[in-house]
């Protein structure tokens, strides 16, 4: 009777026990199912390179596209910087995302958004202007002086004006910064005043015009103010270029499904083959096409940001 009574015990306290773990995994299971977004409508934002007004009636065809490749409704907006697409995508009000590879590095740390695809665009020939007809996945910074400054090299920047894009700028911030820091130059110290402009022809146009000293831009920025301005490529020229970039990406919102992360990189892919959604891309963002990604292409934005955390050292 006494080892019956015990084995009674013994039992409910391992049913005691094992009841939580069921119950947890109960929730887990909830919790999974409810991670599985499927969108009946789509919304897309991006942050324009260029004039944020002619960009945007440039894109607005894109929606037609993707909602004819995807069957719903497609909504393409324009956002003022890439923190608030983060943001946005973070709080679920976006869904896709246009995002440079520290934006998504960000979005990705903070709410599990996942990259599907990188940007195809054409490369240079060395540090100039001129592009080749080999499509890359890469591109890199450049900062841009004008040629009568007497600023000759990043040691010269001590002191002066330099025209930057917000802080998740991968190209407009972060790895000219960090490559300034390298050769012992500190942008947040030396004596160094940062102007913050909208888009990287304002950029280019800052130093054209003499309002800063020095701007942070990608390679072939100086091409959008050609077309109004054609003295530029003599009169602003780069005096420094940095390592290669991974190319900007196609983001999702974190709990995407795997089968619309799918149906997202095909209908975007699809579109950049074609002439009208060829024409968008490129002229939105200078897309020329679409390749696969992963999340371990930015394991060296991941490197340059913790080198960039010694900025404020």
């Amino acid at each position: 009777m006494r080892i019956l009574k015990k084995s009674k015990i013994l039992l409910a306290m391992l049913a005691l026990l094992v009841l939580p773990l069921g119950l947890a995994a109960c929730g887990n299971s909830k919790t999974a199912s409810s991670k599985s977004f499927t969108p009946k409508k789509l919304t897309v934002e991006f942050v324009p390179s260029a004039n944020a007004g002619t960009i945007e009636a440039k894109a607005k065809p894109l929606e037609g596209l993707l909602s004819k490749e995807l069957g719903i409704p497609v909504k393409v907006n324009v956002s003022t910087d890439y923190n608030t697409i983060v943001e946005a995508m973070g709080s679920k009000k976006v869904d896709v995302g246009f995002l440079p590879p520290d934006a998504y590095v960000l979005a990705h740390k903070q709410y599990k958004a996942k990259v599907l695809l990188q940007a195809e665009r054409y490369g240079y020939e060395g540090t100039t202007d001129n592009q080749t007809k080999k499509l890359v996945n890469f591109y890199r910074s450049q900062i841009l002086v004008r040629k009568d400054s007497g600023i000759k090299s990043i040691e010269d920047l001590k002191g002066k004006k330099i025209a930057v894009q917000d802080t998740t700028s991968t190209a407009g911030w972060i790895y000219p910064a960090v490559e300034m820091l390298n050769k012992g130059v500190n942008i947040n110290k030396n004596n160094i005043k940062t102007v913050q402009v909208k888009g990287h022809d304002q950029g280019v146009l800052s130093v054209y015009n003499k309002n800063t000293d020095a701007a942070f831009v990608f390679q072939g920025a100086r091409s959008l103010v050609k077309k109004d301005d054609p003295d530029v490529m003599s009169k602003v020229v780069p005096i420094y270029t940095t390592d290669k970039i991974p190319n900007d990406t196609i983001t999702v919102r974190g709990d995407m499904s795997s089968k619309w992360q799918k149906k997202i990189s095909a209908a975007f892919k699809k579109i950049a083959k074609t002439k009208k959604g060829h024409d968008i891309i490129s002229s939105v963002y200078s897309h020329e096409g679409y390749t696969d990604s992963k999340d371990s292409n930015f394991d060296i934005i991941r490197e340059y940001d913790k080198k960039a955390e010694k900025l404020n050292k």
